[in-house]
């Protein structure tokens, strides 16, 4: 599915400021929340839409970049609400709701989480679809801190649980009628206190790096397929599994070819003579080769089917068919013996037809005694 603009999604202009977005999100949240909507499908799509976008547009590096290359400029960094866990899209719910009304996740921040879900855009030739292959990507990517085993702490220490909050990552302050939750200023909303971070990843449990994945494309694909590599995404925060990758193809055109599904069409050219006698041509198939048949009379226009020469099958055996669409061309620069020769074509024809209904009539006069 193509993904909407963000701006779009939340119904704000390019221009809009901070709170405008934060204004938005909050409005379409409300709207959209799944509490609000049991069983909407929909409704939790426009959900994740809304969680998805905010996370670009609040961001103002982030932003910047979707500014100026669209949602190709925030792979990895955006695009993982349509993939991410529910947990992720009500932080973003939170952080508007919570300081009010004190429901923020914090409380769950030092517990294990999975990590975040990656996407990667890649072109394919049509070969490759056609055939399927196996094909080597390197990712930048965080890791697990080797140093530390994703901890954070240094060797020696550990993490502690922050005494303030115990746990929470928050505190609550009464303000009048309402109870305020704020994050905890000693362990920064964390829930944890580490004395002694990491020298390598300070702290953060994770490091930056480059990992080369192999990733196997299946026969048949299309643009937009997406296939999940688990466990390539994302490390998991405070010890949680690591997210999945998720491959998103585009398929290039090949100039032989109009794909429909997984039939193929192929455009042959022939001749007004080739298609009133028959002929016999040959096209190139995605295996080679291929002879085709065509008929006396022909039309322009016509579909002629090679079953089962077209794309394989993603999700059963089979392939689909190669329809050759016959387009008759019509001389434009003929000799003077060529056009005779189709004038006395037209006459002989002109000719047979007269002669038959002079006959024709000559038998009916001699019915009737006209004779």
């Amino acid at each position: 599915m193509t993904q909407r603009d963000y701006y779009e999604v939340l119904g704000v202009s390019r221009t809009a400021n901070a709170d405008e977005i934060k204004h938005a999100y909050r409005k379409m949240a409300m709207r959209y929340h799944p509490d609000r909507n049991p069983g909407d499908s929909e409704a939790e799509l426009r959900f994740k839409e809304a969680a998805e976008a905010y996370e670009v547009l609040r961001d103002p590096d982030k932003r910047v970049r979707y500014d100026k290359f669209g949602h190709a400029g925030v792979q990895g960094a955006a695009g993982n609400a349509d993939f991410g866990s529910a947990e992720d899209i009500f932080a973003h719910f939170s952080d508007i709701f919570g300081d009010l009304f004190g429901f923020s996740q914090g409380a769950n921040r030092s517990r294990p989480q999975s990590g975040a879900d990656l996407r990667y855009n890649l072109d394919i030739t049509f070969n490759q679809a056609a055939h399927g292959d196996e094909v080597s990507l390197r990712l930048p990517k965080n890791v697990s801190c080797p140093e530390c085993n994703g901890s954070g702490a240094a060797k020696g220490s550990k993490v502690e649980t922050c005494r303030q909050c115990r746990g929470s990552g928050q505190v609550r302050r009464n303000q009048g009628f309402f109870q305020i939750a704020m994050p905890c200023p000693a362990c920064h909303g964390s829930g944890q206190i580490i004395s002694r971070p990491c020298a390598r990843c300070k702290g953060e449990g994770v490091v930056p790096d480059q990992r080369e994945i192999m990733v196997r494309i299946p026969a048949g694909v299309d643009t937009g397929t997406r296939l999940r590599v688990r466990g390539e995404g994302e490390p998991g925060i405070h010890g949680g599994p690591p997210g999945d990758l998720y491959v998103v193809l585009s398929v290039d055109e090949d100039p032989r070819f109009r794909r429909q599904g997984q039939d193929l069409i192929y455009a042959q050219e022939i001749t007004f003579v080739q298609a009133a006698l028959g002929h016999k041509v040959e096209i190139e198939g995605i295996d080679g080769p291929l002879g085709v048949e065509i008929p006396k009379g022909v039309q322009n226009g016509t579909l002629l089917r090679l079953a089962g020469q077209g794309m394989p099958y993603t999700s059963h055996n089979g392939r689909g068919d190669i329809l050759v669409a016959i387009k008759v061309v019509t001389p434009t620069n003929l000799t003077d013996r060529q056009e005779e020769l189709l004038r006395e074509f037209e006459r002989a024809g002109d000719e047979s037809a007269l002669d038959k209904i002079k006959s024709m009539g000559r038998k009916i006069g001699k019915a009737m005694g006209l004779d």
